[in-house]
């Protein structure tokens, strides 16, 4: 507890980071006892391991300023989870990578309809408007916002979705690109 009281301060000075540090120490020395009595056979968790890179990165970067390690669930949840429970669950990575890629087009497709004036109204009204010879209004970014990165929905450029995955090719998927470029 003492640990996650230092890393919450707003201003970390060289002694509370030799603090933190120590109270680190003292958490990993103290949490053998779990090993030690047969609770548990290991204690490598993820968050716990990230614990060790906190006083690096407060150098690096300053302070935390209460930041979370939990944030990336919601991430992890929207990325993982829910497309893996959209698959049979046979093979189910590269349903999963269809799934994340369709809801980032879908996504892309929304906004880029929502900007041509195409989201406004229903589906009929837009019709007739197109039958009496209107066009849509369009919705264009004031001048002072085309590329504020400072905005709340992040940077402009880059993916603009909930979840967006990016995975290492496979070899095998490598080779099978590279066999139908060759035969084609």
């Amino acid at each position: 507890m003492n640990f996650c009281y230092l890393v919450r301060r707003n201003a970390i000075t060289s002694d509370t980071l030799s603090e933190i540090k120590n109270a680190l120490a003292q958490f990993h020395h103290h949490r053998e006892i779990f090993i030690q009595t047969g609770v548990r056979i290991d204690v490598s968790m993820p968050r716990q391991h990230a614990l060790k890179h906190y006083p690096r990165s407060i150098c690096l970067f300053g302070s935390p300023n209460g930041l979370c390690s939990s944030m990336t669930e919601s991430k992890h949840i929207k990325a993982v989870k829910e497309p893996w429970r959209r698959s049979s669950r046979y093979k189910s990575l590269l349903q999963m990578l269809r799934t994340n890629s369709r809801l980032d087009k879908m996504s892309f497709a929304r906004r880029t309809f929502a900007e041509q004036g195409m989201m406004a109204g229903t589906t009929s009204s837009y019709t007739a408007m197109l039958l009496r010879g209107e066009q849509p209004a369009v919705v264009r970014k004031p001048a002072d916002q085309e590329d504020d990165d400072s905005n709340d929905m992040g940077p402009t450029s880059g993916p603009k979705v909930l979840s967006s995955v990016q995975l290492a090719v496979t070899p095998r998927m490598f080779l099978l690109f590279f066999h139908l470029r060759l035969t084609h």
